[in-house]
């Protein structure tokens, strides 16, 4: 059976939660690898809609145990309220590993967070301001606190203070804020502790034993490819390696254990804060895909940039991950339109360009060419195979599987669970 990485194949938000779901059932674990609780995932069981922040998809399937894996800033307050929340409305939510090694967001990290975007004025990246940056980065300063800390006082009033030490001189001469006393931050993180211990293991060796044991797992990714750190539009990133790589770092699993590899593809294309976006629009298009799609993020509550959809970005995704399939969502949001363009290459500085440019300054200028393809005006969302969709829908999914690179298995037409055609098993 196989062991699965699913990720967001453009710049987040393109219903990894939808998919997650899909699977769930199937699934034995579901781990979340990376980010924190700036990522967001929605998911819709009949006449329930689930917003899920910090936790895996796969809490709301019965059989599988959700995993938070080493890779993984958490955010102590946030994740107890999201588990209150879900138990309020009857999901259990006891199967829930933590890992000890994920690090813990600290009030000293939001604060951070917020006066460094508004110090930084029109040079802001558009973080979410809930401290995943500036957690990162002490995880590699190597002054971070992680998730065990909290279960020895000692170990935790050592780690506050070196992390303060420097910090308040921070806040206090350069952002002229009130220094933060380590008294509070280790009185408020020790008030977690009995909270999260039944959660809290080795989640590496659970994972590992279970893959060699032939059960199911499946690695769920945050934000998308072009927020990766290293591989995304870099500075206008997240802090933490969403591509399939990072799966293996943020969960202790080695590559040879990973055998598929799922891109969530959404027929139109998408993204939150700042940076380069080619095929953006402007115009009535743009807010016509903004109102159809509901595109408003699920964590930051800010209206999505929209735009058409944007093949060069697909290939990239294809080649960086190693991408075995494509789920495709949204694509009933595409509905109404008699032509859809579809942007095939870039034209930089008078040249046609089909692969992703490295040059951050060729990016910023890349103009989109686009291919027209026919459009279709009947209601999609009751297809219940390939075969169901119009012949142009048809002729649109078979353009961009081609445009792209890798197969696409499935295919969304609706928001809800069962409002999808799977035309390849993920897990076969």
């Amino acid at each position: 059976m196989p062991a699965l990485v699913l990720l967001g194949a453009q710049w987040g938000d393109e219903g990894k939660g939808k998919a997650t779901d899909l699977l769930g059932g199937s699934v034995d674990y579901v781990v979340r690898y990376q980010g924190g609780n700036n990522a967001g995932h929605t998911v819709v069981v009949g006449d329930q809609k689930y917003a899920l922040h910090l936790l895996p998809s796969g809490i709301l399937s019965p059989g599988c145990t959700p995993v938070i894996g080493n890779g993984v800033v958490v955010d102590p307050a946030v994740l107890l309220s999201e588990l209150s929340g879900l138990n309020e409305r009857g999901v259990d939510t006891s199967k829930l590993l933590i890992s000890g090694n994920a690090h813990l967001i600290t009030p000293y990290h939001t604060t951070i967070d917020k006066v460094t975007e508004r110090f930084l004025g029109k040079r802001k990246i558009g973080t979410t301001g809930r401290g995943i940056g500036p957690t990162y980065a002490d995880k590699i300063n190597r002054v971070g606190i992680r998730v065990q800390d909290i279960f020895d006082e000692s170990i935790l009033q050592q780690k506050v203070e070196a992390a303060l030490d420097f910090k308040n001189q921070i806040l206090a001469k350069l952002y002229n804020r009130r220094a933060i006393t380590v008294e509070q931050v280790v009185e408020e993180l020790m008030a977690y502790a009995d909270q999260l211990r039944p959660f809290v293991t080795d989640t590496t060796l659970v994972l590992n034993n279970a893959i060699d044991e032939g059960k199911v797992v499946l690695f769920e990714g945050g934000q998308g490819t072009l927020l990766d750190v290293d591989h995304g539009t870099y500075p206008f990133v997240t802090s933490s390696n969403p591509t399939a790589g990072g799966a293996c770092t943020g969960a202790g699993v080695g590559p040879t254990k990973i055998s598929r590899v799922i891109g969530i593809l959404k027929a139109y294309t998408t993204r939150v804060g700042a940076g380069p976006f080619p095929t953006e629009l402007f115009d009535e298009d743009g807010e016509k895909l903004r109102t159809i799609g509901h595109e408003r993020g699920v964590t930051t509550g800010r209206d999505r940039r929209c735009g058409w959809f944007d093949a060069v970005i697909a290939r990239y995704a294809t080649r960086v991950n190693g991408l075995t399939d494509f789920f495709l969502t949204k694509l009933d949001v595409l509905t109404g339109w008699e032509q859809i363009p579809v942007c095939v290459a870039y034209e930089i500085d008078g040249r046609r360009v089909e692969e992703l440019p490295y040059s951050q300054t060729d990016f910023h200028h890349a103009k989109p060419i686009y291919e027209m393809l026919p459009g279709w005006s009947e209601d999609i969302s009751k297809a219940k195979s390939f075969s169901d969709l119009p012949k142009n829908a048809q002729a649109y999914v078979k353009a961009l599987e081609e445009m792209s690179g890798a197969p696409i298995s499935a295919i969304g037409v609706g928001p809800g669970r069962d409002e999808t055609i799977e035309i390849n098993s993920f897990l076969s």
